[in-house]
């Protein structure tokens, strides 16, 4: 399922990405990697060593997202994970940092997923990975833009997998918790069951070679947040 298939992370230099580049090496994988700094992407790559193929790309901007769809060629998996956070409330909202995030987070994702999907629909096998959060279940308060570009993800695996059922591509949702990066390290409250990103990796890893759509963790703690969708709005921000 892993050994031997070339998989294609995008959002790889930093975080889970790059978490998520070892650990898949360690199973096996073949690896394409991509994100906008090529030079955390090669040093990954000379982390990694072997046949590792960097393809830097910057996934709000579609003519590098076309280019890079053509040089990573065809690929076995595509594992999207780029992202971009800033706590923000609606008092202090930032257009730009907001729209940065929907752009990163979601549209990025619709910009290479509308070039790699329905090509791997034609050859009718494949791998598709989406990184939602349990951010994505239910608003959350200091979430603006974060919480909806990422619920926007989790919808977009949904009808992914709607449509692609019986095809022979397989399509996953995987929503993490809190995990330490310099991205949430911009946060100034408490943080639950914070993971580090070599854990977060392992789980995603685990879900990945699962037969299951969707995979959240720490389970335990994406209770509370897919209780959110049902319990009365009221109720639910007292709890969190």
């Amino acid at each position: 399922m892993i050994a031997g298939r070339t998989f294609w992370i995008i959002g790889a230099s930093e975080g889970l990405g790059r978490a998520l580049a070892h650990e898949l090496d360690q199973a096996g994988a073949r690896l394409v990697l991509s994100a906008r700094s090529a030079g955390r992407l090669d040093s990954l790559a000379e982390e990694i060593g072997g046949t590792v193929r960097v393809v830097p790309m910057d996934v709000t901007d579609p003519a590098s997202v076309r280019d890079a769809v053509a040089a990573a060629g065809e690929v076995d998996g595509m594992i999207y994970c780029a992202g971009f956070y800033e706590p923000l409330g609606v008092a202090e909202w930032k257009p730009e940092a907001v729209e940065a995030m929907c752009d990163v987070n979601f549209m990025g994702a619709v910009r290479v997923l509308g070039q790699v999907a329905p090509a791997m629909a034609a050859r009718g096998r494949g791998h598709l990975v989406l990184i939602g959060s349990l951010a994505g279940f239910t608003g959350l308060p200091g979430a603006i833009g974060y919480g909806a570009s990422k619920a926007a993800v989790m919808h977009l695996a949904e009808n992914m997998q709607a449509d692609l059922r019986g095809t022979g591509v397989r399509v996953q949702q995987i929503n993490p918790g809190f995990i330490r990066t310099r991205l949430t390290d911009k946060n100034e409250f408490a943080m639950p069951m914070i993971m580090e990103p070599d854990e977060a990796a392992r789980r995603v890893v685990h879900a990945m070679k699962s037969g299951r759509f969707a995979t959240s963790f720490p389970r335990v703690f994406s209770w509370l947040f897919r209780a959110g969708r049902f319990l009365p709005r009221s109720l639910f921000l007292r709890l969190f």
